[in-house]
């Protein structure tokens, strides 16, 4: 049991380590390359569980030796004066933490609200999670490795156990058993349309702002529905559909027309996605620059008469450039304001700002 409140300790410690430094975690990139297929591993400084040592003493700790009361103290050997040395450093710990413990970690964090429900297809969907160990449970759910286990370490300890001759009995005592919890996960579809900017003035740093962004909305929105698909459009002033992959790489030099983005998300939803069946995420990154102020109005009617009705949400991030004038941004606070339900704007101005636009982008629980 000891060695299961340790192993609950130090999850413990790891999950509020992720939460003090949720921010500077967001923000690296290096998280990304690390993600297994259900988990990613993050690195952490070692973590040293207090514990006592015994043993004799032998006269070099703190206040032993030779001395008398009133005695000056004298300092040590400095920084920088002994010579190399052949002991190991501290190093940092990976530890791998599941993609569902990194949505909560941020939903809690954040404070952001569970998805709430569009339509009557909406049904829950009731889950069993294993999510521990216990000394007493039904035979259906008995844990045998952990029994085993158990078994064996009782055996050794009352010094039973036959090196020639192993054999492992279990007694009553030694019984472990999975520990559940029922998990509802709602059974709708999701859509999100990724929407960027790929004109010449968007560089490296906020595409990566971009895909980071990116990464951690898919990775709450994955812990609200079953089944979540995307689609990638990048524009200059034509848009296309592409993969996942050319998103974040393609850049262009031509000129925007940001309708061009949302006439083919538009023409996606009504070919593809009903709006009956999906809810759909709509995400769009620039850095404010529109062609002409006739191409911005006919995006706000798009938006107005289009996009919005079949959406449970529109989000626009502007990444800063020292090209982009931000201009897209003003027009569309000016035109929806800050209280319109479907409509989430913020300004990520560099990677420390991801975590202020995640909170805006899904703090309304739509």
């Amino acid at each position: 049991m000891a060695m299961e409140a340790d192993l609950n300790r130090f999850h413990k410690i790891v999950r509020g380590r992720i939460k003090k430094e949720l921010r500077k975690f967001v923000a690296n990139g290096e998280l990304i390359g690390r993600q297994g297929k259900k988990t990613i591993a993050i690195p952490i400084p070692r973590i040293d569980l207090p514990r006592f040592i015994y043993g004799q003493s032998k006269g070099s700790g703190i206040g032993e030796g030779a001395g008398e009361l009133g005695d000056e103290v004298k300092p040590g050997q400095g920084a920088g004066e002994g010579g190399a040395g052949e002991q190991a450093g501290d190093h940092a710990l990976e530890v791998d933490v599941t993609l569902e413990e990194l949505a909560g970690i941020l939903g809690d964090e954040l404070e952001l609200p569970n998805i709430l429900e569009k339509g009557k297809k909406n049904l829950d969907n009731r889950n069993v999670k294993y999510s521990g160990i216990l000394k007493q449970g039904p035979e259906s759910l008995s844990h045998f490795r952990r029994t085993y286990r158990e078994a064996l370490k009782r055996s050794i300890a009352a010094d039973e156990y036959d090196f020639d001759n192993p054999l492992v009995v279990p007694v009553k005592d030694d019984k472990r058993y999975r520990s559940f919890k029922f998990v509802y996960k709602p059974v709708a579809n999701a859509l999100i349309v990724y929407m960027m900017d790929v004109s010449g003035s968007m560089g490296d740093e906020q595409k990566e702002i971009v895909r980071l962004t990116a990464f951690w909305l898919d990775t709450w929105l994955s812990s609200q529905y079953k089944d979540l698909e995307k689609c990638y459009i990048i524009h200059d002033a034509t848009a296309k559909e592409v993969t996942q992959d050319t998103f974040y790489r393609t850049k262009e030099s031509g000129g925007t027309l940001i309708s061009s983005a949302y006439k083919l998300a538009n023409a996606l939803i009504e070919e593809r996605y009903p709006a009956g069946q999906w809810n759909i995420y709509l995400f769009h990154f620039s850095d404010g620059d529109n062609w002409s102020g006739n191409d911005t109005s006919e995006c706000l009617s798009l938006l107005q008469n289009k996009l919005l009705p079949a959406a449970n949400l529109f989000c626009y991030g502007q990444v800063e450039s020292r090209y982009g004038s931000g201009q897209f941004l003003r027009d569309l606070l000016k035109h929806f304001g800050e209280s319109n339900e479907k409509v989430s704007l913020a300004q990520i101005k560099d990677r420390e700002a991801i975590v202020d636009g995640l909170k805006k982008f899904l703090g309304k629980g739509r």
